[in-house]
């Protein structure tokens, strides 16, 4: 593990950064500071973690827990990861993987899911290094009609 790595919950100040970061892992056009700070200063269902090495940071994760009267606990999911290119291969996704599922166990999760494509082998395998384990479901997809 890098001793220069810091994973901590991301805050106002990081989302330049957060955006860059955004833009780089999901493409198109860059999500506007004005909505990622009203996310992350009002939206205290998800936690969104970023990493730091070297004062920079080089990755972000993002996960929610979810309540059910189903269920008597509240279930969590990871729902965004990425590590830029450059920083990849020195354990910060599982440093980053971990803090999240550390918040989230801190709200009463016990169970985690994670959602991912089924050809992205190398984050398969880094969930499955953290003893994710692949099951049956399968997921249904629609876009609502504006």
């Amino acid at each position: 593990m890098n001793p220069d790595l810091m994973v901590r919950r991301a805050t106002i100040t990081d989302a330049e950064e957060l955006s860059r970061l955004n833009q780089e892992f999901n493409g198109g056009e860059k999500r506007p500071l004005a909505k990622i700070v009203e996310r992350l200063s009002t939206n205290h269902d998800e936690l969104i973690a970023v990493a730091e090495t070297g004062g920079k940071i080089v990755g972000f994760g993002c996960a929610q827990s979810f309540y059910s009267f189903c269920y008597e606990l509240p279930h969590g999911e990871i729902t965004e990861l990425f590590v830029e290119e450059a920083a990849r291969r020195k354990g910060i996704a599982i440093a980053i993987i971990s803090f999240l599922e550390e918040k989230l166990r801190e709200r009463g999760v016990i169970s985690m899911r994670v959602l991912t494509g089924r050809g992205n082998n190398v984050a398969i395998k880094t969930y499955e290094h953290c003893n994710y384990v692949k099951d049956d479901e399968q997921v249904l997809m629609k876009r609502l009609p504006d």
